[in-house]
């Protein structure tokens, strides 16, 4: 089987070998890192998350560059406005981002460059499109890139160059040559901190935010590499920005797949902080616990619209609990390695082969748990959960996943700020666990010594009453389990 994946720059599946035979590069663009991680940002980093998994289940070696933008407008603006220094704040947000994806068990990449230690890299390639007449310095002392000079303009993302000049908005920055060129290196503004500020050719000043990613793509992966990613939003112009200035630069490909993931959506609007429609991933996890998060979020595939709402969070976790369930009845044999010519394995990998179909590969785990319930055979419960951890899923313990509280989790998060309000968010345990399960166990073991004594109401009571504190009991012949609702 082949490995198909969805090219947004050639609009269609193509089947992927990478350009080093047995290694693939892959670039994402992360997080610009002055806040929270909402549920979206979780959404995109899931996605390659899976991605760069199912890549190496497949044999490859895989370099995974996923940066962290930690000079930004934004950034700047957070810091002044709590009055610390723009690194104390990037760091500390950082800490929070890998506490909060961690959690959700999202691998830490292979590399994680930071914008500010590839200023020169970024400066050398603001030289380079200079020298080659791509790019131009305003009377302001901004560097600009000069658009209508790149010929490949708006593949990516389809849009002509008349299709955005009819699109502009009526404020222009009269500053640039033509309204569709996008600034490289801003120069430095008097009511901004010196450590906002890098000496430069061109003046003190930084980097606009295009040229970092273009800078440790190329730094990290080379000139020409496999794969680059992230959300829908930054195609365009984002990604088309980063094709001008790359391709401009060294007249190579960028790279060769570009794959993008859908947006999370709330009442049919896109989930953004703009929008003040988002939820954080430390919010979700105060309601739920992070292998039921993982789970909705890859029950759609990663192209497409993901809706949001506790509805479906809760049907997840219904979901989940069922694959659990079949685990738990079977003891799993231990699978050293995934016999792929295994009906069930051979389906889920054709599934994930199709670009990544994690919906398709997630109904091959039903099917099998159907086959682990009614066969009983160790061996298939083994392939179930061999087959769940290829996504991240399935390997917790099944009797501990389903006796414990399937909900919150306490994360301590950091002094943030929303507008111009400082608060400090405290995520606590929702409805506090009443019954340990030393306290259920003697409670199940009252009811079976009822139900010898053919006290049957007692033990009715017995199971009513565990029932309102949400515990489920299950008989069968070989005794009573219970799970957590």
């Amino acid at each position: 089987m082949t490995l198909k994946i969805h090219n947004t720059l050639t609009r269609r599946l193509e089947d992927f070998q990478p350009l080093e035979p047995g290694h693939v590069r892959m670039y994402v663009c992360g997080m610009t890192i002055y806040d929270l991680c909402h549920i979206g940002h979780a959404r995109m980093m899931m996605a390659f998350d899976v991605i760069q998994r199912w890549l190496k289940v497949s044999g490859y070696r895989v370099t995974y560059v996923r940066n962290i933008t930690d000079i930004d407008d934004k950034i700047i603006k957070r810091a002044v406005e709590r009055g610390i220094t723009l690194r104390a704040l990037t760091n500390e947000m950082t800490a929070a981002m890998h506490e909060d994806i961690g959690a959700l068990g999202i691998e830490p990449p292979s590399l994680e460059p930071r914008a500010t230690e590839y200023v020169p890299q970024m400066l050398s390639l603001i030289e380079t499109l200079q020298q080659k007449g791509l790019a131009y310095q305003a009377e302001n002392g901004d560097v600009n890139y000069a658009v209508r000079k790149f010929a490949g303009y708006g593949k990516l993302s389809g849009k002509s160059l008349d299709d955005l000049r009819a699109g502009e908005r009526v404020a222009v920055d009269s500053d640039k040559n033509d309204p569709l060129d996008f600034v490289l290196w801003k120069s430095a503004k008097p009511d901004e901190p010196a450590e906002a500020q890098w000496a430069s050719a061109f003046g003190a000043g930084r980097p606009g935010w295009h040229i970092e990613c273009s800078a440790m793509s190329c730094a990290t992966l080379g000139e020409t590499f496999d794969i680059h990613g992230g959300g829908a939003d930054l195609q365009f112009p984002h990604h088309e920005n980063e094709i001008a200035q790359s391709e401009g630069a060294t007249g190579k490909p960028l790279a060769r797949f570009w794959v993008h993931n859908g947006f999370v959506r709330v009442d049919n609007e896109k989930m953004s902080k703009s929008l003040g429609n988002f939820f954080t991933i430390r919010e979700v996890l105060a309601k739920y616990d992070p292998e039921t998060v993982r789970f909705f979020i890859l029950r759609a595939h990663y192209r497409s619209a993901l809706n949001y709402s506790d509805v479906h969070l809760d049907d997840a976790r219904g979901a989940l609990k069922r694959l659990y369930t079949a685990l738990s009845l079977v003891p799993a044999s231990p699978v050293a390695r995934i016999d792929w010519n295994q009906p069930h394995a051979q389906r889920f990998r054709a599934a994930m082969d199709e670009d990544f179909g994690t919906p398709e590969a997630v109904a091959v785990l039903f099917e099998l748990a159907g086959e682990v319930n009614r066969s009983k055979d160790p061996a298939l419960a083994g392939l179930l959960r061999a087959l769940g951890g290829t996504l991240g899923l399935l390997q917790q313990d099944p009797i501990g996943y389903l006796q414990g509280r399937g909900g919150p989790q306490t994360i301590s998060p950091p002094l943030v700020m929303n507008d111009n309000l400082f608060f400090s968010p405290t995520v606590t345990q929702e409805d506090p666990e009443l019954l340990s399960n030393r306290d259920i166990d003697a409670l199940i073991e009252q009811r079976a010594a009822a139900k010898k004594a053919k006290d049957f109401a007692e033990a009715d009571r017995i199971r009513k009453a565990l029932l309102e504190q949400g515990i489920v009991l299950k008989d069968s012949p070989t005794g009573t389990t219970w799970e957590r609702a």
